[in-house]
């Protein structure tokens, strides 16, 4: 019997609105095709150019704010949690630019999601740099996922 590598669906997930709803796709699709999911989740700040922030919350506590790295591991950890009765979950930080990371793994993919729109830019543009950049030059097929409008 042949052995079959299993469908592969990239999901670009950055903690905004949009790439929660594209998570959301990402994991029923998967579900559906038995896929393995992969939740790409990128920083792009060098280690130098972070020092600890010190911040003060709404009690007047002074907390250190987590690192870039840091806060995409977290960012990537909620991600893994909503990927419930999903096959495999690969989730991957990576320190580069968004689109690249996710060109990069879409090498290896059947499918790639993202928002479209992340955190950062302007807000009245229709679809995002990064999702425009995925869209124009992935080796395999791209869903952008839109917010729902009333």
């Amino acid at each position: 019997m042949k052995n079959v590598d299993p469908f592969v669906i990239v999901i670009g997930f950055d903690g905004s609105k949009q790439s929660h709803e594209a998570l959301a796709w990402g994991v029923e699709e998967a579900r559906y095709r038995s896929a393995e999911l992969r939740v790409l989740t990128v920083w792009n700040k060098a280690p130098m150019a972070w020092y600890p922030a010190m911040l003060e919350t709404a009690a007047g506590e002074i907390v250190a704010e987590d690192s870039p790295e840091q806060q995409a591991e977290a960012l990537s950890a909620e991600a893994a949690k909503s990927a419930v009765g999903v096959n495999v979950v690969t989730r991957t930080i990576k320190n580069d630019s968004a689109a690249s990371a996710i060109l990069e793994a879409a090498k290896e993919a059947d499918l790639v999601i993202v928002g479209s729109r992340g955190h950062g830019g302007f807000a009245g543009l229709h679809i995002g740099s990064v999702s425009a950049q995925v869209a124009s030059h992935s080796p395999c097929p791209v869903l952008v996922i839109r917010p729902k409008t009333s």
